[in-house]
């Protein structure tokens, strides 16, 4: 059964200078006088999309949304070769964030997220956790270079044709050899033709390792043209250095967030991340509820959304 609110638009948008010639896209949607709640989106570089706005309570909440660097509605776009994106890291989507917040006049928000945004939320809150007043994640990474290997080559023992697919659009990386890393250089190519090529190899390599989920059917190749390498341009950027994450760091900091409450909910069938990272987060952060969805993946269930619906009117009936 789908638990979820009926769809809402954004009451307030706009566009952020958040410097370095970057403007990003913002909205805002349900009670302007809620609690605050900030919505980060996966990918990186996937943007922010209308669907998650029904989790929440529009009367009790007040829903922020935002576009991170380079994907969605803000600008420079990467889907275009002539963006640079030296300046966009972990750390400069962690200081947008807050800028956002003090643009808001929000004085501490929830945070809600999965995938890589649930690696973005852990990353804000434990450089801002005055600022956080529950996190809640679906789908939890934190984008150790050990997770990012498992994404990229470790599951490919169960689509082996498929990580040879992809191995082999990176010509000439060793099946033990920096296959992300090449792929970042393939989507700084100067020849369309090889960033086209790179994109299309990218997305087929991540819907191969959603595909035992019931429901998804290519969520990666199905995105529009600019969407698409805007996605596998950043992707590729962020894992290629490893999120500029020392390795670990959001799993041992996790003390940071001591006084925090969160909860994680994560698919046991989800073979892109796989349960042990939530497992190890919900250990180290004591303040944490772990929910494991029996017959969920990456993208989860109804079930699955079931579990963050109620987990957010929970919150929400906190006060």
């Amino acid at each position: 059964m789908d638990e979820r609110y009926p769809p809402i638009e954004p009451y307030d948008h706009g566009m952020l200078d958040v410097g370095d010639g970057n403007a990003v896209y913002w909205e805002v949607c349900g009670n302007p006088d809620g609690r605050p709640a900030l919505v980060v989106h996966g990918g990186p570089g996937s943007g922010c999309g209308t669907a998650v706005r029904r989790f929440f309570d529009p009367a009790r909440y007040r829903i922020v949304l935002f576009d991170q660097r380079g994907c969605g509605r803000s600008t420079p776009h990467a889907s275009d070769p002539a963006t640079d994106l030296r300046h966009n890291t972990t750390h400069h989507l962690v200081a947008d964030m807050e800028r956002l917040r003090e643009h808001l006049g929000v004085r501490r928000w929830l945070l809600y997220g999965g995938s890589w945004g649930s690696t973005l939320i852990l990353a804000y809150a434990q450089r801002h956790p005055e600022r956080v007043s529950e996190i809640v994640i679906s789908a939890v990474t934190s984008t150790r270079r050990s997770e990012i290997d498992w994404l990229y080559r470790g599951v490919g023992r169960f689509f082996p044709q498929q990580w040879d697919r992809f191995l082999a659009g990176a010509p000439g990386t060793p099946r033990d050899g920096d296959v992300v890393g090449a792929y970042a250089r393939l989507m700084a190519d100067p020849d369309p033709a090889v960033r086209e090529r790179a994109t299309v190899d990218w997305c087929a390599w991540e819907d191969a390792v959603v595909s035992g989920e019931a429901a998804v059917t290519n969520p990666y190749s199905d995105r529009p043209s600019a969407a698409r390498t805007a996605m596998v341009r950043i992707c590729s950027h962020y894992f290629a250095h490893g999120a500029w994450l020392e390795e670990g760091v959001l799993l041992r900091d996790a003390h940071r967030l001591a006084g925090i409450p969160g909860v994680l909910i994560h698919g046991r069938l989800d073979l892109g991340s796989p349960l042990d990272t939530a497992w190890q987060l919900h250990r180290a952060w004591p303040d944490s509820e772990l929910i494991v969805v029996e017959q969920a993946g990456h993208f989860g269930t109804d079930e699955t959304r079931g579990h963050v619906v109620r987990t957010l009117d929970r919150f929400a009936a906190a006060g």
